[in-house]
């Protein structure tokens, strides 16, 4: 079942001057695909992965997440879709500081306001122990290391059950071990949960040991890899 569709996307920068930066992007994602976007600083992929999040609405083309096209929604519309449907881990945490690891994780259940605090909790806890967090639930976000900052990140990420899990580079200020732990909850959410991944990274490990790699260049996809030579 395809989960995203983006259909000839282009977009254009203004400042300092009219400059093309995705030439007419097109490509599907699957439920449950484990996807990488590759490419060179400048290439495009993360201002292509600001419009797949929804969050950039000024592009060229259609683009369609779970059957709805989102091109064309107003931005309360796209809050409240992206609050129930997207999941977003970024290369830094955002946590706040002052709330404990269970807290951050509740937040964005808590602006959906789809379930009650008791129940909210409970799902919170049940992705912290996903994560492998859960006996950090009561600590500060402070008091954690930087890996255990990201992996309550994912949690927070996955609180609301959402349709895609998007990373921008997700593991670009870890070191190898947190990296590979990173890479193994997104595999398991992939293969295990049938939770739609989409990544840009640098980090080759990470986008080979994924289902499928898009590389971009110059605002084109250049090529599509499929590192376990397992297509479709």
């Amino acid at each position: 079942m395809k989960i995203l569709k983006a259909t000839n996307i282009v977009k254009y920068f203004t400042e300092p001057e009219k400059f093309q930066v995705l030439k007419g992007v097109s490509f599907d994602v699957e439920q449950g695909e484990f996807l990488s976007i590759i490419g060179k600083s400048g290439c495009g992929k993360s201002t292509l992965l600001y419009i797949l999040s929804t969050m950039d609405t000024d592009y060229e083309g259609t683009m369609e997440i779970n059957n709805t096209t989102v091109t064309g929604l107003n931005q309360n519309q796209l809050a409240a879709f992206r609050n129930q449907h997207l999941g977003f881990v970024f290369q830094f945490h955002y946590l706040l500081p002052e709330f404990t690891a269970l807290r951050n994780v509740m937040m964005p259940a808590l602006r959906l306001g789809k379930y009650s605090d008791k129940e909210i909790e409970h799902r919170a806890m049940e992705k912290l122990r996903l994560v492998g967090m859960d006996e950090y639930a009561t600590k500060h976000a402070s008091r954690l290391s930087g890996g255990q900052q990201q992996r309550v990140a994912i949690a927070r990420a996955l609180v609301n059950d959402p349709t895609i899990i998007m990373g921008d580079e997700p593991t670009g200020n870890l070191d190898k071990a947190n990296s590979t732990r990173v890479f193994d909850i997104f595999k398991q959410l992939a293969h295990d949960n049938k939770q739609t991944i989409i990544t840009v990274t640098h980090d080759v490990d990470f986008a080979n040991g994924s289902d499928r790699i898009i590389e971009m260049e110059d605002g084109r996809i250049i090529g599509t890899h499929y590192p376990n030579g397992k297509q479709g």
